[in-house]
């Protein structure tokens, strides 16, 4: 017992000293991950105090510490508000139609991809498929003008060549919607299939081999050993997912709204910018992003908890 005793107590030290020791070895990697620190740090974590003029009305010329503070008031007018319905009901369709429109989109052309075997033809339509990701959205709105507009464009020319009229997307409220996830898995699907991609590539050929040799088809190749594969991937992308349910995104919605459309095309994105930015209310605009702030916490961790009862890996 004495021996082990004293065993103990030299292990112990060393395991103190052994933090230091592995910093002092790995420093350069540690220096290199220095500055994405100080950028969360900077611009992530220290503009959290902002939050504050949430509960203030909000004077720039008062600052953080002079204007006066009213409590939960901007909270309470902004429930009150007759927009308030409109907005989250507006915000709640587009989140949702991106969940189960767009979610599952780069998933299915990430296993279409996997299936393709022809390495050439593979990464030419790889590289397609991510060009659109890094078009801006003013790009996308022009292109959709063009191809959308009752003045001569492309698809409104097909149909009055088809059905002998037009439609006028840009301005129905009843295609705003549709056109917005159109533009959204058009742009986004190629570059979301990075990570699942990633993830396929790791998935055990043994296990296709297996299930060769006991007959399965290339669909129940797919069903239980592919997918089940991603699944934790599928899984904590989701949740991720979760948390930003509300951000529908502000330049995709600003560029596409017009008056014809604006019953449907206002979200709390672009409320935020109208109230806060073009009326200066400052305090109201902030009460309303950390409302959406909330909602998407209790979002992402009751997804994760709720993957977990479920036998999944979640983020905490």
């Amino acid at each position: 017992m004495e021996e082990a005793d004293i065993k103990y107590n030299q292990a112990t030290p060393d395991k103190k000293q052994s933090v230091f020791s592995r910093i002092a070895k790995e420093k350069w990697l540690y220096l290199m991950l220095l500055p994405g620190l100080i950028y969360f740090i900077v611009f992530k974590y220290f503009p959290m105090w902002g939050v504050l003029i949430a509960f203030q009305d909000y004077s720039p010329f008062l600052g953080f510490l002079g204007s006066n503070w009213v409590g939960f008031d901007h909270f309470q007018y902004f429930f009150s508000n007759p927009d308030f319905l409109r907005l989250l009901r507006n915000t709640f369709i587009l989140a949702l139609y991106d969940l189960v429109f767009f979610f599952p989109a780069p998933i299915i052309l990430s296993l279409l991809l996997n299936e393709i075997r022809i390495t050439l033809y593979k990464r030419t339509v790889q590289t397609l498929v991510y060009v659109p990701h890094f078009m801006s959205w003013v790009i996308i709105a022009s292109i959709s003008y063009v191809f959308l507009t009752t003045s001569g464009g492309a698809v409104n020319e097909l149909l009055q060549t088809l059905i002998g009229r037009e439609i006028n997307f840009l301005a129905s409220p009843e295609w705003f919607r549709p056109m917005i996830m159109g533009q959204i898995i058009w742009k986004e699907t190629g570059w979301g299939t990075v990570i699942f991609l990633a993830a396929l590539a790791s998935v055990d050929q043994e296990q296709y081999e297996a299930a060769i040799v006991d007959g399965a088809g290339r669909f129940r190749r797919l069903w239980h050993v592919t997918l089940p594969a991603i699944r934790s991937t599928i899984v904590i992308l989701l949740i991720l997912r979760l948390g930003n349910f509300l951000d529908t995104g502000f330049q995709q919605i600003y560029l596409m709204s017009n008056a014809m459309n604006r019953s449907v095309a206002d979200v709390f994105d672009t409320y935020v910018y109208f109230v806060g930015i073009t009326e200066g209310a400052f305090s109201y605009s902030t009460a309303v992003g950390l409302f959406k702030s909330v909602v998407g916490i209790v979002l992402i961790v009751g997804a994760d908890r709720l993957a977990k009862k479920l036998g999944q890996g979640g983020l905490f």
